[in-house]
C-alpha cells in the first residue's frame, strides 16, 4: 500500500500510475518530459532511449520502472526482452553497438552522481559516434529516471501484480505515447 492515501484502488493503477492519477497537474509536464526523452525524433531510437530508462531504473532497483521500461524497450528491439537482460546483467556483455554501450556507461554514472560522468566517458561515446545530443539526452534520461524512481519508490507505490500489464502498456506507449 502505498504511504499516502491516493484514493483509487493501487492494484488497477500500480506504480507511476496511480501517482499520477492522484495528481494530474504534477503528472502533465512529467509525462512530456517522458515523451521529449523518449519518443520525439532523435537520432538516437526509442527502443534505446527505453533500455536506457530500464537500465538506470534496475540500477536503482525501482521494480515498477524497471519492469516497465524493460517492457516498453524489448517491444522496441529486435531482440526483445533478452537483449534488455543481458544489458541488465552486464553491459560490457550484451549485444549492442559500442556508442550505445558508451551510453549506457555514461547512465550509469549518472545514476551514482552526475559528477561521476568523466570527459574521458564523454569523448569515449563521441569516439563511437555519439551526438552532442546524444550524450545530453542519455545524460537527461538517467537523472529523469532517478527522480522518476524515487517519486514511485518514495511514495510506496506497488508494481503490477501481472508481469502482462507491461507489456500491455508498452503497447499503447509505442502507440499513443506517454501524453495521451
Amino acid at each position: 500500500m502505498a504511504h499516502i492515501d491516493l484514493g483509487l484502488d493501487e492494484k488497477q493503477f500500480p506504480g507511476i500510475i496511480g501517482l499520477m492519477r492522484y495528481r494530474p497537474e504534477t503528472a502533465k509536464p512529467l509525462n512530456q518530459l517522458a515523451e521529449v526523452l523518449l519518443r520525439t525524433p532523435n537520432s538516437l531510437p526509442p527502443g534505446d532511449r527505453e533500455l536506457i530508462a530500464a537500465y538506470v531504473s534496475g540500477l536503482n532497483e525501482c521494480e515498477f520502472c524497471c519492469a516497465s521500461h524493460s517492457a516498453f524497450a524489448a517491444v522496441q528491439l529486435e531482440p526483445g526482452m533478452a537483449l534488455v537482460d543481458q544489458v541488465r546483467a552486464d553491459v560490457d556483455s550484451a549485444p549492442v553497438s559500442a556508442k550505445l554501450r558508451a551510453l549506457l556507461h555514461i547512465a550509469g554514472a549518472v545514476q551514482k552522481s552526475g559528477r561521476n560522468v568523466t570527459t574521458e566517458m564523454v569523448e569515449a561515446a563521441r569516439a563511437e559516434g555519439a551526438t552532442d545530443v546524444e550524450i545530453h539526452d542519455t545524460v537527461l534520461i538517467a537523472a529523469a529516471f532517478c527522480m522518476f524512481n524515487r517519486y514511485v519508490d518514495g511514495l510506496g507505490s506497488l508494481p503490477a501484480q501481472d508481469p502482462q500489464d507491461y507489456f500491455r502498456a508498452a503497447e499503447r506507449i509505442v502507440e499513443s505515447g506517454y501524453t495521451d
